[in-house]
């Protein structure tokens, strides 16, 4: 059986503490975000924007890392 995410190394989990690289990014970029917007809510649209200029995702994917890391 094929790994769909050996071609996605953004995918992979860490061993250090099982994030992927692609749910690094999306924690990085949301607290960057909160930070600039005093604390409050980030719209998902805007967090999308963010995520996309480090690594290349689909809004689904994105949606799926928001909904594991809640």
């Amino acid at each position: 059986m094929l790994n769909h995410n050996a071609n996605r190394p953004d995918l992979l989990p860490d061993v250090r503490d099982g994030l992927t690289r692609a749910e690094r990014i999306v924690l990085y970029c949301l607290n960057q975000i909160q930070n600039e917007r005093d604390g409050r809510n980030v719209p998902t649209a805007m967090l999308y924007g963010r995520v996309v200029e480090h690594v290349d995702i689909s809004e689904s994917e994105l949606q799926v890392i928001l909904q594991r890391l809640e």
